[in-house]
């Protein structure tokens, strides 16, 4: 031994010393599980209010959100190869759609009954359809609701009526009133794949069977000036029921708390600036007066027309074009 310091000696009466990092007692603990909880809360998305994943923080004011935002699809998530050449395998439209609509002679499908409504139909084309419904024991609506599944329409190509622009929103069945016809025909339910309005209808339709976000997922409006041709309001209808959201005021192109909104719109195409656009400003193009023009980051200017068309071939069409 070095020096005459004596050893430590513990007599076995005193309780053994309690080690630095352990708790002295139960009471130590007793706030963990609300600390727990509120770390739990911390490390939530601000949005989805699921556990952060590749988080985003917008800067000073610690809005922190996840990367279950900006447009990403399960494909972009995933690490294993299996799985994205599975994820990328094209979709069987024939097989899907068929599973889709199996119904003999009546009119309930596997998602749900009928419901139909015609849009632009005379009115002896209206009271055929209101003869299918009783055969098919579906519901006929007069006003478009969220229940709608078939929008039936006269002609060969779909018309810019609300009904009609409500229908390609939701992902409805667009149907020619040959599709009538043919089931009065045979008095039975027709398969509808032959007498779909192609492209933008057909569009919705598949986007909503794969479950996909809406038109205008991620994207802002605001409404500039009185419209003529298509009311504001049918205007704020069509937003809504696209997934989009109105502004009651008008953005600021050069606010830095516009510009750093980190939201994309899903369905512009990846490679342009569009795809980070999220803020439009809508004017009626039939006006005499033309705003000034806007197209600075987050913030554009458009057009109604623009509007309505996008809606019709559902597709955020180019500005460009």
């Amino acid at each position: 031994m070095r020096g005459n310091k004596q050893p430590r000696v513990r007599s076995g009466n005193e309780p053994h010393p309690t080690p630095a990092m352990e708790p002295a007692g139960r009471d130590a603990w007793a706030h963990s599980r609300a600390a727990l909880y509120r770390l739990e809360k911390l490390l939530r998305c601000s949005r989805c209010t699921n556990i952060l994943r590749d988080p985003v923080c917008l800067g000073g004011c610690e809005h922190i959100f996840c990367s279950n935002i900006f447009g990403l699809r399960p494909v972009d998530y995933t690490d294993s190869e299996n799985m994205k050449s599975l994820l990328l395998l094209p979709e069987k439209n024939e097989s899907s759609s068929t599973s889709h609509c199996s119904v003999v002679n009546t009119g309930q499908r596997r998602d749900g009954p009928l419901v139909l409504i015609g849009s632009g139909l005379s009115s002896e084309q209206q009271q055929m359809l209101s003869e299918l419904a009783a055969i098919l024991k579906a519901k006929k609506c007069a006003e478009f609701d969220s229940t709608v599944t078939h929008v039936i329409v006269p002609g060969d190509t779909v018309q810019s009526t609300l009904k009609c622009m409500l229908g390609i929103l939701s992902g409805c069945w667009i149907l020619k009133f040959e599709w009538v016809k043919a089931c009065l025909q045979r008095k039975e339910y027709e398969q509808e794949e032959k007498y779909e309005i192609p492209e933008g209808p057909r569009r919705s339709r598949l986007n909503r069977e794969q479950l996909l976000p809406k038109l205008f997922d991620g994207c802002y409006f605001y409404f500039g000036g009185s419209f003529r041709h298509h009311p504001k309001d049918s205007l704020i209808k069509l937003v809504t029921a696209s997934g989009g959201q109105i502004l009651s005021r008008k953005p600021k192109p050069d606010s830095d708390v516009t510009q750093t909104i980190n939201t994309v719109a899903y369905h512009a195409k990846p490679d342009s600036d569009q795809h980070f656009c999220t803020q439009y400003i809508i004017y009626e193009d039939l006006s005499n007066h033309l705003p000034e023009r806007v197209r600075q980051g987050k913030v554009w200017i458009a057009s109604s027309s623009w509007f309505i068309d996008c809606v019709m071939s559902f597709e955020l069409i180019p500005l460009d074009s």
